[in-house]
């Protein structure tokens, strides 16, 4: 099986046959892909977003865009990982934590409004990485039609051109507790902090970036192509200033660039972590 255009038949296929679903819909690239192709499978479905502090605002207007767009049957809830004291802690089960309360959540939806399925966006290269959220997807019986279907983040981008949506080349957005380094509280300072710092790097324009939080310094990562921008004198004053007068101490570069995941170096040595 080769050509995309088969790649997506067999995840419409997958998703017809796990009947009526709740969907996991955080208005990324991956859950986008599966609220798409349960449209095309014809089962009964309702797409649900899970909003709390950690959400980004931008991913909150993107679903609201998309549910528009795509007259899709969907529903806000509110969650509440950001109170709970192992989230607040933040070591290395914070994903699964917060993944839990949502598919907790979820899977009580499915029941009481007669769902036979909770379904997700994990693909098929989030199997290699470490995400302690998979196995919150285990302990719920969560199901990932993207893995199932063989479909990497490539093709989930390939495959969203296709179909014709706009979102194929939205750049990775998980939830603002992420740019928060391991150990350091997630308080609702430190993430309106965060998304107020990110949202002023979405204003100069720059489009894959992270602003890691490591308490009173912001470490920002930028990818390679964009760097150079940084380095004009009224870029870099705009920032400075800016990340300053948002409560940081330090503001710092980091000149290896923009990598997804890089938090996750800190978990290397550690024991006691993983899943």
């Amino acid at each position: 099986m080769n050509s995309l255009k088969e790649k997506y038949q067999r995840l419409v296929s997958v998703i017809k046959d796990l009947g009526p679903s709740v969907i996991a819909f955080s208005g990324g690239v991956d859950s986008t892909l599966v609220v798409k192709a349960t449209l095309d499978s014809g089962i009964d479905y309702l797409a649900v977003t899970g909003v709390s502090p950690t959400t980004p605002r931008t991913d909150i207007e993107d679903v609201s865009k998309l549910v528009r767009e795509l007259k899709l049957k969907h529903r806000f809830i509110r969650t509440d990982e950001h109170k709970k004291t192992e989230f607040i802690k933040n070591d290395g089960l914070r994903c699964y934590y917060c993944k839990d309360t949502l598919f907790s959540r979820l899977k009580e939806i499915a029941t009481s409004e007669g769902y036979k399925n909770v379904l997700e966006g994990s693909n098929l290269d989030d199997l290699r990485d470490y995400r302690p959220g998979r196995k919150a997807c285990s302990d719920h019986g969560v199901k990932s039609p993207l893995c199932e279907a063989g479909i990497t983040k490539s093709q989930v981008r390939e495959l969203l051109k296709m179909l014709g949506l706009w979102i194929w080349d939205k750049p990775s957005s998980p939830c603002l507790s992420s740019r928060i380094a391991y150990g350091v509280a997630i308080t609702q300072e430190a993430l309106s902090m965060v998304e107020k710092a990110e949202e002023l790097m979405r204003r100069l324009g720059f489009r894959a970036f992270r602003v890691r939080h490591h308490g009173e310094l912001a470490r920002i990562e930028i990818a390679e192509e964009e760097m150079p921008r940084v380095f004009d004198p009224e870029v870099r004053r705009y920032i400075v200033d800016g990340l300053l007068d948002i409560g940081y101490k330090f503001v710092t570069l980091d000149l290896e660039g923009f990598i997804s995941g890089k938090m996750n170096r800190l978990l290397n040595e550690r024991k006691g972590l993983a899943i």
